[in-house]
């Protein structure tokens, strides 16, 4: 009896959450090889908003970081939605957990300590939504000092890339033609997919050239459009849409070098190479100007300032600002689309707006003395005509 009683204890769960560990400090390889359950073991200081999202929709267990998900130098918005989605995050573990632990070991998170099995091996502080929102009230102070540094990075990639933003040098050409046409570009950002479904009035209307941008391009192809061109990494795109779509541009380094191009040789399909510093939105957005779009659609891509100064996307945001300025007036958000399409009086409701105007003013006619006249005018009018036919025939 005292022995059942010790192995019924011993077989009790421990407390916290378990699961795989996926260990990387190279945060995209990370998230293409993560699974439900996992816990994701990373190295990345101030959390952005994509990686954030990629974590909740593989839907893991758990989120260490060895570096503070929250520096204080700017409200980033990573670790919000992580604890809003009730995945754990323990923060600030350091570097060395990184080295100590396998990938494929079983952890265990409980109280911002990382276990394996009953044995500690690590140990952060684990966020909670009133310790995020109080570190986001104090990273605001830090936005001016972002904007101060954006302007500086702003200017050298100008200085670096003068001749692509003013004068289109470097845009590759397409063989599908964009001039004078509405241009649809789909990035992989917040909430695209929804965005898209609601421009299917738009797209059935314009017929817009439809340019998929990473993760954008397998959206559209799941929504049943065959993307006119599509812009990105190919290991990040899916073989049916990139064997499936139309062109396939790879942004390139400024030396030429175009990772992931092995892919599209393995495949054995065209593509070109768009050498550029901005990222694979932005050079959308070029090759959609140079090539004389009259009206660029966005979906999927960052519209508020905390999004404009998240971390994953500070590299690249310089190129972000200018393009946009380059676009100007033709540059227009998919949601302020979908609003107009929503709102327009469609041709159906044009024509029972008429029939109840004509019903309104036979009705009236009929209880009028004036409507007596009328209907025996066109009594007149009808025997006569009746008569005259009639003739015809005698």
């Amino acid at each position: 009896m005292k022995l059942t009683g010790l192995l019924t204890r011993n077989q009790e769960p421990l407390p916290g959450i378990t699961g795989v560990a996926r260990v990387d400090r190279r945060t995209r390889e990370l998230l293409r090889r993560i699974s439900p359950g996992d816990i994701v073991v990373l190295d990345q200081l101030d959390l952005d908003r994509a990686t954030a999202d990629a974590l909740v929709d593989a839907e893991v267990a758990g989120v260490v970081n060895a570096s503070p998900s929250i520096s204080g130098r700017f409200p980033n918005m990573g670790p919000e939605i992580l604890v809003a989605a009730g995945i754990p995050l323990v923060d600030s573990v350091g570097g060395e957990l990184l080295r100590s632990i396998k990938d494929g070991t079983k952890l265990r998170l409980h109280d911002g300590v990382v276990y394996v099995g009953e044995r500690q091996i690590a140990s952060g502080i684990e966020q909670t939504t009133e310790s995020v929102a109080d570190q986001m009230i104090e990273a605001k102070a830090g936005m001016s000092t972002q904007l101060e540094a954006f302007s500086a990075n702003t200017i050298e990639f100008l200085r670096r890339e003068r001749t692509l933003i003013l004068d289109g040098v470097g845009v590759p050409e397409l063989k599908v033609a964009i001039r004078d046409r509405h241009v649809l570009v789909v990035a992989g950002g917040n909430g695209h997919a929804e965005d898209l479904k609601k421009l299917k009035k738009y797209v059935a209307e314009h017929r817009p050239v439809l340019i998929g941008v990473d993760a954008g391009a397998d959206t559209l192809r799941v929504q049943g459009y065959r993307p006119d061109v599509v812009v990105g990494d190919p290991t990040g795109i899916g073989t049916a849409t990139l064997r499936g779509g139309g062109e396939v541009v790879v942004p390139a380094q400024p030396d030429g070098h175009a990772p992931g191009v092995e892919r599209i040789q393995d495949l054995g399909i065209g593509a070109v190479t768009f050498p550029a510093s901005g990222n694979a939105e932005d050079l959308a957005l070029l090759l959609a100007d140079a090539h004389g779009a009259s009206l660029v659609v966005t979906v999927g891509f960052q519209a508020t300032l905390r999004e404009f100064l998240d971390h994953g996307r500070s590299g690249s945001n310089p190129s972000t600002f200018l393009t946009r300025l380059k676009l100007g007036t033709k540059l227009v958000d998919g949601k302020a689309v979908a609003t107009l399409h929503r709102n327009r009086v469609s041709i159906a409701a044009v024509v029972l707006l008429v029939l109840a105007a004509v019903v309104v003013v036979a009705a009236a006619l009929l209880v009028s003395d004036v409507g007596s006249v009328y209907l025996d005018w066109l009594k007149h009018t009808w025997n006569t005509f009746f008569a005259w036919a009639k003739g015809l025939f005698t």
